[in-house]
């Protein structure tokens, strides 16, 4: 049996370092020391999959994706 797991995916060439995404996810995104995002790789729980949506859809430059895989 097969399941879905979200994961965050970033275009580091798209992404200019605003850190909007770092603000909405913090649970998951840091901001390397020149306000680029670092993005743990984790998966992303139920609980956090509407916050991960929010930081998607706030990234001014469109760099951010959701990812569904399956295991």
């Amino acid at each position: 049996m097969s399941r879905w797991r979200l994961e965050l995916v970033l275009d580091p060439v798209a992404c200019d370092g605003r850190g909007v995404c770092a603000e909405m996810l913090p649970e998951r995104i840091e901001l390397d020391r020149w306000g680029y995002p670092v993005i743990d790789g984790a998966e992303i729980p139920p609980a956090l999959v509407e916050h991960a949506v929010r930081a998607v859809r706030s990234c001014p430059k469109q760099a951010l994706h959701l990812v569904e895989d399956t295991c």
